[in-house]
Order: structure tokens, then C-alpha cells, then sequence
């Protein structure tokens, strides 16, 4: 087994993606990221300064997503639009990084001290879209009440869009893929028209 070598940290970073997904960020020692990579022990130290730097470094690799990027820098001449590009963005972002979703969604419900992390790193795209829904209001192209319980509603159509094998029993999707591959078109318009979208 490779203990060492030019891709030793990603090893480490894969390994530590997949376990805090699947056992939760505390639940997870230094020992089994190691074991996971195939990498001697200490190497988390020297690489990393330890497992809270390895969580760090999951982020700072992971995002920005280059959908979310794209997404962030539409300018904001057309809300609607900039609202399409957030939805593809985000959509686009959990379907290619589940484990990181994971990653979010947990830290998120237990209020961790790593929450503020998290918030630096999204943030910016929640930020855009509250933008996005503001500038919207005021071209008169979105009509609704409360811009937070606007933002609020948003937020939970685009962030639960990966729970489909938890709700399945409610749920009457025959295929997956092809639910997926309509998501975001589907996704952006339900949630024009719970703005209010009075455009094409």
C-alpha cells in the first residue's frame, strides 16, 4: 500500500470526504482517514496540521463549483436569469459532489463549531440570490410577500432536491436519471413561479 507520493493528499482528502459523509465529522478519527487513503498516520500533520485542516481543505478544493462561479458573476440586468443560473449552479453542484452535501447537511442540523466555515463558503451564492429575488421586486418581474420567507422557501425547493431516497415511499419516480436530468428545468420554473414571475 502507497504511503506516500505526489497524490497523497488528495488520497487523504477522498478518504476524509467519503467518512465524514458516511459517519459525521466527530465520529471520524485520523487513524481511519489513513487507513481510507492508504497513508502513513502522520502525513495528516505534515500535509494538514491535523483533521480540523483536512474539513478546511474539503471546501477550499470543492468550491466554488465552476456551475456556482459561472452563476455568481451573471450580472444582475435580468434577476430571473440570474436566479435560472443559481438553481443550474447548485443543482449542478450537488449532483456531482453528494458527499460534500452530506458533509453540509449534517454540520448544518448539529449547529458545529464548523458551521461558520460552511457559511463562508456559501454564503456568497445565498447572498446573490437574495440579490437576485430583491432586484427582481423592484424591475416589478417578481411580485411576493416577505423577501425572507421568499429567500427561505428558495432555499428549501433547491437544498432538498438530493433527499429522493428518503422520501421514495412518497415519491413515484421510476427513474432516476431521468428525474434528475429534468430537475433543473423543473426546479426553475416552480420556483419563478412561487416568486412571482411575471416574465416568458
Amino acid at each position: 500500500m502507497k504511503a506516500d507520493g505526489p497524490d497523497v493528499k488528495t488520497r487523504i482528502l477522498t478518504a476524509a470526504k467519503k467518512l465524514f459523509a458516511r459517519h459525521g465529522y466527530e465520529a471520524t478519527t485520523v487513524r481511519q482517514i489513513c487507513e481510507e487513503a492508504g497513508a502513513n498516520i502522520a502525513l495528516i500533520s505534515y500535509h494538514f496540521g491535523g483533521k480540523e485542516n483536512v474539513f478546511a481543505a474539503l471546501f477550499e478544493t470543492a468550491l466554488p463549483h465552476r456551475r456556482i462561479e459561472e452563476a455568481i458573476a451573471q450580472p444582475m440586468a435580468d434577476p430571473a436569469e440570474a436566479v435560472r443560473q443559481i438553481v443550474a449552479g447548485v443543482v449542478a453542484f450537488q449532483l456531482s459532489e453528494p458527499e460534500m452535501i452530506a458533509i453540509m447537511q449534517q454540520e448544518t442540523m448539529i449547529d458545529s463549531p464548523r458551521r461558520d466555515l460552511i457559511r463562508k463558503h456559501a454564503f456568497p451564492v445565498w447572498r446573490r440570490l437574495l440579490q437576485a429575488i430583491e432586484e427582481g421586486r423592484k424591475q416589478g418581474i417578481f411580485s411576493y410577500g416577505s423577501k425572507d420567507h421568499a429567500l427561505l422557501s428558495v432555499l428549501g425547493a433547491i437544498l432538498f432536491q438530493n433527499k429522493i431516497d428518503h422520501f421514495g415511499p412518497l415519491l413515484d419516480i421510476a427513474d432516476p436519471a431521468e428525474y434528475y436530468e429534468r430537475l433543473t428545468e423543473e426546479l426553475t420554473a416552480f420556483v419563478l413561479r412561487g416568486l412571482g414571475y411575471t416574465g416568458a
